[in-house]
């Protein structure tokens, strides 16, 4: 045990991510404010993280925790740490993201100036797996909302957050840009491990509800994007679909949007669910808890099917023709073109 409590307790939850540990775990080592301690979770990695990590043994400030079993949730993990925390806040500072040295110098005042402030984040930069940098991530997840939000600091209700922003997208992209008051995140009872894919973005809006939100529009945080990141390889129809509407049902019993918001999230879902209502690869099974979760959410469901089923026909068309010229001769492709006019 810390002979003093460290301020901000730094979770590192990692599986597998051997390649990018070094430079997450030296770019924490490395902040400006030094008040921390930093908990490595190993979710039984089948790569060389366990040996990378070992060489951090040494370290007072650094903590490994090694499973023995893996836990088969992120979630889990994030929970895991969070009981292991010491520190009055909390930074879940995912194994292959990193950040910059003054992340912490610029979130941390945030929160002890004003106890009403119950989760401070930054804007974030996307970066490939060898650190090429993408775009700023609000640029390129938010590109149908107000993107133009994220270029100026704010600090407002939680409230008023998660009825004008959270509820239409998780708007706080990836975890390593937060940080969060520990005693909040136990009191929302943490993350809902049941989710595979949309626990963090109920967390955030769990946390949001009891007190303020703050953000800054300088980029902190290195988002890292790969193949093998949980947002490529989860199976969308079953898993990000039926989430979505979860997430919308939770929300809506708490907080009441205005009408036009409520419509546009209610049409952006159905753009969603119709797809994978109408696909033959998803079992029926999904299909009826999917319909289910609508019903839940939306009293006139049918008024919204029209353009995602003809969206989703075009799709289908041009799918269906890709493959078929795909699969022609070369010499058909030699032929002359036909004037279909």
């Amino acid at each position: 045990m810390f002979p003093c409590m460290p301020t901000v307790s730094v979770i590192v939850p990692n599986y597998n991510h051997a390649g990018y540990l070094k430079r997450r775990v030296d770019s924490i080592l490395g902040q400006t404010f030094q008040d921390f301690e930093v908990i490595v979770l190993d979710d039984c990695s089948t790569d060389e993280s366990r040996s990378i990590l070992q060489g951090y043994a040494s370290e007072a400030r650094v903590r490994l925790e090694f499973n023995e079993v893996n836990s088969g949730s992120a979630f889990k993990q994030w929970n895991k740490g969070l009981r292991l925390a010491y520190g009055k806040y909390v930074w879940i500072a995912e194994s292959d993201d990193y950040a910059r040295p003054d992340f912490l110098a610029r979130l941390v005042p945030i929160l002890q100036s004003d106890p009403s402030v119950t989760l401070a984040y930054c804007r974030s930069l996307c970066v490939s797996a060898s650190d090429a940098v993408l775009g700023f991530a609000d640029s390129i997840y938010f590109q149908r909302f107000d993107t133009g939000r994220w270029g100026h600091d704010f600090c407002v209700d939680g409230s008023d957050e998660c009825r004008k922003s959270l509820i239409r997208y998780n708007t706080i992209p990836n975890a390593s840009a937060v940080l969060f008051r520990k005693e909040t995140g136990e009191r929302v009872g943490g993350a809902d491990e049941t989710m595979r894919l949309c626990g963090d973005w109920k967390l955030w809006s769990a946390i949001a509800l009891e007190g303020k939100v703050a953000y800054i529009s300088e980029p902190l945080n290195y988002y890292r994007v790969h193949e093998t990141s949980i947002t490529r390889t989860v199976d969308f129809a079953k898993v990000h679909v039926q989430e979505w509407l979860r997430i919308t049902r939770w929300m809506l019993e708490r907080v009441k949007p205005q009408q036009d918001v409520l419509e546009s999230v209610l049409d952006n879902h159905a753009h969603r669910w119709v797809p994978a209502v109408l696909s033959m690869r998803v079992p029926l099974q999904t299909k009826v808890e999917i319909l289910r979760l609508v019903r839940a959410i939306d009293p006139h469901p049918m008024r919204r099917v029209l353009r995602p089923i003809v969206n989703t026909v075009r799709l289908k068309i041009k799918r269906h023709a890709g493959v078929t010229n795909a699969r022609r001769p070369s010499r058909a492709i030699k032929q002359e073109p036909r004037n279909f006019a």
